[in-house]
């Protein structure tokens, strides 16, 4: 059995887990990150991307707006690439607590927020689709980011610094050493067997941590919260809309890149239903029904899909439902609490808060491996962010290109738009025509950014994530992962066919009218025409054979 080495082992690859392999990367501690499918596949991508100014907790959770309103300002310095300052809007309707806008407002001066109350005219000419009936309007600094990007640049900016990636990597056993964790046995979902040494064990593996955690003999005791989001065909809205209300299932809607996002309900669930998380119809009726009430023109918009996460939270003073469980940061020390050394749990909090948890995770760490180095994750950008993105005349390079390929591909990747599109029509191909995704973004995806699958480029690029859902873009990537080595063509249609069954999953709870008749315009495309169904999978290789 092949045996790595390491000073630090991190279980899980979400926000929070690539966060900290950054931070650790850059205070000179060598660690190796663990995922047991791809990077920002858990809850990190499962949430409606908002950039939170605070303002949601000002009024209930005081101590989580001041972390979320500090953690906006850095995030955006830091990722400028990642971020869309779009700014938001509190809006009350006539059936809403009057009170609660002034509890807002309180609030947020508490907690640093800066907010400005505006009349209901000017909200009107801000979001000219917003409900105009609404009774009162603040402005908020909200704003929305993009998960995937965020994880994989955290990810990319360790890597060059010398940590590790092991992605579909499974963790089947802690290997303790009188009582003093030593390190993890894994296997691969090829089947490799191998085993990773180190100093100090990092369970960021979000609602799996309660698993992990059981198997160094650790009883974690965590509270599943389901939220199910639904999003709708085009960008309805130019700026995030919240409801003045307490926070209740459908109050928010979000602008990200070509569409638009409705959340979120809260279902507390039995831990056993973690790994089976679909949108209920009572969810998704919710959501169309108070949605309408903030923008009514969304009641001529196509549901896309609907699609649900689980909040990885922690009960502390014996609360143990939904939304009445704080949000807060739980950092455990599992020498303190449970008398086993060498491994630490970072829980809780949200993808807003996510640096700063990392911060609070590798500030431990350095603790215990009496290492004497500060934070710098708050001033040194990430890779793309590194400077602030060209103007016109910085683009000049790219002159023959179309210039909506140039700005969305660096959109997508800020300053290493210039490692990505090159004067070569093959480079700057397009690929997927609703997000403008070239070939030459696949490849650098391909090359540079750890994918195995046409899911992985999908998280990079935004491919299939929008009003088509991989109709057209699908077959292309599955060609390129054969054209550039990545996958014999018997894998490249096999990643193409679970490719579309995830996509499926999503579309199904909003299989009616426009998306009934998308749904059955794919199928001819990659039934009816490819015979995609006929082809039969792939056989495994069997042990000692390729």
């Amino acid at each position: 059995m092949k045996i790595y080495e390491t000073e630090a082992i991190i279980i899980g690859g979400g926000a929070t887990g690539t966060g900290i392999a950054r931070d650790l990367s850059l205070r000179g501690i060598k660690s190796i990150l663990i995922e047991k499918d791809d990077i920002a596949s858990g809850t990190t991508g499962r949430n409606h991307g908002l950039l939170h100014s605070g303002a949601r907790y000002a009024v209930k959770d005081l101590e989580s707006a001041k972390e979320c309103i500090r953690e906006n300002r850095i995030l955006k310095k830091i990722a400028r690439h990642c971020v869309e300052e779009t700014g938001g809007l509190f809006i009350t309707l006539r059936d809403d607590d009057p009170s609660y806008h002034n509890k807002l407002l309180e609030g947020c001066r508490f907690a640093g927020i800066k907010t400005e109350e505006i009349g209901i005219k000017k909200a009107l000419v801000i979001e000219p689709n917003l409900n105009p009936e609404i009774m009162r309007a603040v402005k908020v600094p909200d704003g929305t980011i993009d998960p995937f990007r965020l994880t994989a640049s955290n990810m990319l900016d360790a890597i060059e610094k010398g940590a590790q990636l092991f992605t579909y990597t499974k963790v089947t056993e802690i290997i303790l050493n009188n009582s003093t964790v030593a390190g993890v046995k894994c296997i691969s979902t090829a089947g490799e067997k191998f085993e990773i040494r180190c100093n100090i064990l990092i369970n960021a593996a979000g609602i799996w941590g309660q698993k992990i955690c059981a198997l160094a003999g650790i009883e974690l005791k965590m509270f599943p919260s389901k939220g199910s989001m639904l999003i709708v065909d085009y960008r309805i809205n130019s700026i995030v809309i919240n409801r003045c209300r307490m926070p209740s299932d459908g109050d928010i809607i979000v602008p990200g890149d070509t569409v638009s996002l409705i959340g979120t309900t809260s279902k507390t669930i039995g831990y056993e239903k973690i790994e089976d998380l679909h949108a209920e119809d009572d969810e998704i009726n919710i959501l169309l029904k108070d949605g309408e009430k903030l923008i009514p023109a969304l009641s001529k918009a196509r549901a896309l899909r609907a699609y649900a996460g689980v909040r990885p939270l922690v009960a502390i003073s014996g609360e143990a439902s939904g939304r009445e469980i704080s949000r807060g940061i739980v950092l455990i020390d599992h020498e303190e609490r449970d008398r086993v050394k060498g491994i630490i749990t970072i829980a809780g909090g949200k993808l807003m808060t996510y640096r700063l948890m990392a911060e609070m995770t590798s500030d431990m760490v350095c603790k215990k491996l009496k290492v004497n180095r500060k934070c710098s994750t708050h001033r040194l950008p990430l890779p793309g962010s590194e400077k602030r993105p060209p103007r016109n005349r910085g683009l000049k390079k790219f002159a023959g290109i179309s210039q909506p390929v140039v700005k969305s591909t660096l959109y997508r990747h800020g300053i290493r738009v210039y490692n990505i599109l090159k004067n070569d029509k093959k480079n700057y191909r397009i690929i997927c025509e609703c997000e403008m995704v070239t070939e030459g973004e696949i490849e650098y995806s391909i090359n540079c950014l750890n994918v195995k699958n046409i899911a992985d480029i999908r998280r990079r690029t935004r491919i299939g994530m929008g009003p088509c859902q991989g109709e057209l873009c699908a077959y292309r990537v599955s060609g390129l992962l054969n054209d550039y080595g990545k996958a014999s063509p018997e894998e490249a249609v096999n990643y193409l066919r679970e490719f579309l069954e995830e996509r499926w999953k999503g579309i199904k709870p909003v299989l009616w009218g426009d998306a009934l008749r998308e749904s059955e315009f794919t199928y001819w495309i990659y039934q009816g025409l490819l015979g995609l169904g006929e082809i039969t999978k792939p056989e495994k290789p069997r042990k000692g054979k390729k």
